[in-house]
């Protein structure tokens, strides 16, 4: 699927932001699809049924250097399958920023999720999940673990 029927918007990356209900907001990546339907229904459902949250990984990989100006692409797959479901153009100092939100969002609450990622389709959610692993790589392919969420407990 091509990465120009997607358009990334990040929000809630202020640390000191609030909800409504006084709690601390979650960091978003929204996902906006505007391309053919089938396609995005196609790569998200599994033998007919939703894929589920412990299988999909969300990373990002940076097209330039980690401490530079640059773009980078948001990429969505299935971690059992290998399956890549999509990828997506997002601003780097955006991405970079979003990671540190969600890091303090963690510490800031007692559930394990750091952020929530939303694929839609029109004004209909296609894809909702909560999540708290985050890896961000650089323009080389490689980990960069200080910029990624990687819980404790973890090895990669």
């Amino acid at each position: 699927m091509r990465r120009d029927y997607f358009s990334v918007d990040i929000h809630d990356t202020d640390r000191g932001e609030v909800g409504e209900d006084g709690e601390p907001s979650r960091p978003t990546i929204d996902i906006a699809f505007d391309g053919p339907a089938a396609a995005l229904d196609d790569r998200l459902a599994e033998a007919h049924e939703d894929r589920s949250s412990p299988t999909i990984d969300v990373a990002c990989r940076l097209l330039g250097p980690v401490d530079g100006p640059a773009d980078g692409v948001i990429g969505v797959t299935d971690r059992h399958t290998g399956d890549f479901l999509l990828e997506a153009n997002a601003d780097s100092e955006a991405v970079l920023e979003f990671v540190r939100a969600a890091r303090e969002y963690g510490k800031r609450t007692d559930g394990t999720d750091r952020y929530r990622v939303r694929v839609t389709r029109g004004n209909a959610d296609v894809m909702v999940q909560d999540k708290s692993t985050f890896l961000v790589y650089n323009d080389e392919g490689n980990l960069v673990r200080r910029h990624s969420l990687i819980p404790s407990g973890v090895e990669l």
